[in-house]
């Protein structure tokens, strides 16, 4: 992390909201990193919440010293089907201001530990393929590039490349059974 930036990592709170809405919707005003033309408010960031924690998923703030929301970052199920179950697809977003001072790594960090603690086995990044510093910061936590989908979406009037990257979270040979 940059010299002099002081924060901390914690699960997200209803107080955190606001500041998680506004990076967000910066996100969706200015970047490729959300592929969505529609700004939340804040019933919905309550929603995408509540839902995160019913299936038991974090959602982590990175908070400065102040208090704002830095950053934040959470994971999900991959895809709905049963077989995916240990399979989870991550997302991390850092405020305009404080991006390339380290505060995605260390999210990243926490949330791949959290994603071992529960027993997950694979995180799977979607990351816009021009997005060269969010390709390099996963390549440097061990994810590997495994795809590569072509003009799969669009924003801002161009096509845009959707870069499959995975990090294998354990090395179990065998999956635990499925529940009951």
């Amino acid at each position: 992390m940059a010299a002099g930036l002081t924060m901390h990592i914690r699960d997200a709170s209803e107080g955190d909201l606001e500041g998680i809405m506004l990076i967000y919707n910066d996100a969706v005003e200015h970047t490729t990193a959300i592929w969505n033309e529609t700004l939340v408010d804040l019933a919905n960031r309550q929603a995408w919440l509540a839902d995160r924690t019913r299936a038991g998923y974090p959602v982590l703030v990175a908070m400065g010293e102040g208090g704002d929301v830095l950053g934040y970052a959470s994971f999900g199920d991959w895809r709905a089907f049963e077989g995916y179950r240990h399979t989870v697809e991550h997302s991390v977003y850092v405020r305009a201001d404080q991006r390339g001072a380290g505060l995605g790594r260390a999210l990243m960090e926490a949330l791949i530990a959290r994603a071992r603690a529960i027993g997950k086995h694979v995180m799977v990044a979607g990351i816009e393929a021009g997005n060269t510093g969010s390709i390099r910061l996963h390549e440097k936590l061990g994810f590997q590039q495994v795809g590569l989908l072509s003009e799969v979406g669009t924003k801002f009037g161009g096509w845009l490349d959707l870069a499959f990257l995975q990090l294998r979270l354990d090395q179990r040979r065998i999956p635990d059974p499925p529940p009951e």
